[in-house]
C-alpha cells in the first residue's frame, strides 16, 4: 500500500489512485468535478484554530507538527477509516490545496498514519 501526496489542483493522474481531500475549506476557485476526489475527509484536518494560528509561517511548522498529531490521536475512528481505505486500495493520494508542497497538513497526516496501528478485522 502506498501513500501519495498531491496538490488538490494538479490534474488527476492514473497513478492517484482513491483521492482523499484532507483540506477542511473546499480549494478556491476548484469545481467538484475538477476536484475529482473520492472522499473529502475535513475532519481530519487540523482545527480552524490551529490553522490559523499556523497561517503558512514556517518558524511555526515544528509546533503546528506536534499540535496537529496530538489532535490526530482525538480522531482515532478517522485514522482507521483511512487505514481501511488504504487497505482496499493499492495506492491512496492525499490532497491539498496548501502551495508549500513540503509544510502541510497532508505531510503530518501521511507521517501519522505510517505510525497508526493496522486494526485487524476477523
Amino acid at each position: 500500500m502506498t501513500i501519495r501526496l498531491k496538490r488538490v489542483y494538479e490534474p488527476r493522474s492514473d497513478g492517484d489512485g482513491y483521492r482523499v481531500l484532507v483540506d477542511r475549506l473546499w480549494p478556491r476557485g476548484l469545481t467538484k468535478d475538477a476536484a475529482s476526489i473520492d472522499l473529502w475527509l475535513r475532519d481530519i484536518a487540523p482545527s480552524t484554530e490551529l490553522r490559523t494560528w499556523y497561517g503558512h509561517q514556517l518558524a511555526r511548522w515544528p509546533e503546528f507538527q506536534r499540535r496537529y498529531e496530538q489532535e490526530l490521536l482525538g480522531r482515532g475512528q478517522l485514522l482507521d477509516l483511512l487505514r481501511d481505505i488504504e487497505q482496499h486500495n493499492e495506492l491512496v493520494t492525499l490532497l491539498f490545496a496548501a502551495r508549500d508542497q513540503d509544510h502541510n497538513e497532508a505531510n503530518v497526516l501521511a507521517e501519522a498514519l505510517t505510525r497508526w496501528p493496522r486494526h485487524v478485522h476477523h
